[in-house]
């Protein structure tokens, strides 16, 4: 057992709905305007209830499904200790977290990350359990369904790869994406390998979203989801800025890759 989901705990299981189902579940979660924080925590524990308490938390900002590299990195002193099977899963002791600052210091620094953009966690219920709990410790409860949209990427892959293993380890490798480097748990890290999973399982068809009247002057509307061929579409490059910054972000995928090879290099081909 873990104190981080990214990559085990419950990784498998049957979708209800039909593929067209899932296809749009993922083209909804896709659409490109918002602000997306893909987060991972590491834990002492497994049970918040039971005083199990956050000590770390890693964040990956994405705009228009791009890195910013506006990232967030927190260790916390939890006030006790962590437990041995949490130190054999993600290597953090109690002699490294003696220094680091308790959660009421980073508290308003999260908040003020976190609101307001979509968050993208792979089996939510467990991060989402323990960040609120921290907050409601300091009689500031924070209610990330309430003021974020929480994405549970694992009922994505599970909508998308119904009845398999759907841990992120078993996402990276029905994927391509290599997580080699990953030999322990670590927020941050785990978030990033997120990111690329979550890149690469809703980067197919994307969907257009049309607003018309139902009548004229009517003032209604409705969306209409259109299935079109991206090939199709009319090319706009990258300016200077967003083309340096997708090489900076290449760089650090081939970095973490096997043999310097990304997953983008494996999916997208060289022009």
């Amino acid at each position: 057992m873990t104190t981080s989901h990214a990559g085990t705990g419950a990784d498998s299981g049957t979708a209800s709905g039909s593929q067209t189902d899932s296809r749009s579940d993922l083209r909804s979660s896709a659409r490109s305007g918002s602000r997306q924080i893909v987060l991972d925590t590491e834990t002492t524990g497994l049970d918040p209830a039971s005083g199990d308490r956050l000590i770390e938390i890693g964040c990956v900002e994405l705009v228009d499904r791009r890195p910013t590299g506006n990232n967030l990195h927190l260790y916390v002193q939890p006030d006790r200790e962590v437990g041995a099977e949490a130190v054999a899963v993600h290597g953090i002791t109690d002699e490294f977290l003696a220094d680091k600052p308790r959660f009421a210091e980073v508290s308003r620094e999260i908040r003020d990350y976190l609101v307001g953009a979509e968050l993208l966690i792979h089996n939510a219920a467990f991060d989402v359990g323990f960040i609120e709990h921290e907050f409601r410790l300091l009689n500031t409860p924070l209610w990330l369904a309430d003021e974020c949209v929480v994405t549970d990427t694992l009922m994505l892959a599970r909508k998308r790869y119904p009845g398999q293993r759907n841990s992120l380890d078993a996402l990276c490798k029905r994927l391509g994406i290599s997580n080699a480097h990953r030999t322990l748990h670590g927020a941050l890290l785990d978030a990033e390998i997120l990111a690329e999973v979550y890149l690469a399982l809703t980067g197919g068809q994307e969907s257009l979203l049309l607003e018309e009247n139902e009548q004229a002057g009517s003032g209604e509307s409705r969306t209409v989801s259109l299935d079109i061929d991206v090939s199709r579409l009319v090319v706009v490059r990258a300016n200077d800025e967003e083309t340096l910054a997708h090489e900076e972000w290449l760089a650090l995928l081939r970095e973490q890759g096997e043999d310097g090879v990304s997953a983008w290099d494996r999916h997208v081909p060289t022009p």
